[in-house]
């Protein structure tokens, strides 16, 4: 991961020339800054989720509910009522976990996470120029 005063360096920031001139500017900082991109991706990840409560809601509920039911290793849940089988257990969470989470709109969030991701790496990409270092080590 590079350094934030690298990442952030306001003085290489630039309005690219042309299309020819962002396309060697992102070649050359995606996989220079890929680290840094991933992180803001990860980030922006847990913004997504941290916003849409429902979202994460179901995904805990449908975590926790799988988990619950691979702690019982395949016996019947014993309960004052009655007895589930694991078949029951995994059925009854997909009739409560698959309406929310149609509800939860897991899609939209998807695509504004991709949409958002990919102006935020591809603004950054374009719009740093190349350190110096590189243009000597282009013309030899």
């Amino acid at each position: 991961m590079r350094p934030p005063q690298e990442f952030l360096d306001y003085r290489r920031f630039s309005k690219p020339q042309n299309f020819g001139e962002i396309q060697q500017r992102v070649s050359y900082n995606l996989p220079y800054f890929q680290a840094n991109y991933i992180a803001i991706v990860l980030l922006l990840s847990v913004y997504a989720l941290v916003t849409n409560a429902l979202l994460l809601f179901v995904l805990g509920f449908t975590g926790f509910g799988i988990y619950f039911i691979s702690k019982l290793k395949g016996r019947d849940l014993e309960l004052p009522i009655g007895r589930l089988t694991t078949s029951q257990l995994y059925t009854g969470l997909a009739v409560i976990a698959v309406p929310l989470g149609f509800l939860a709109s897991p899609i939209s969030t998807m695509m504004w996470l991709i949409g958002t991701s990919a102006v935020t790496v591809l603004s950054h990409a374009s719009l740093m120029e190349k350190p110096i270092e590189t243009v000597f080590e282009e013309s030899v």
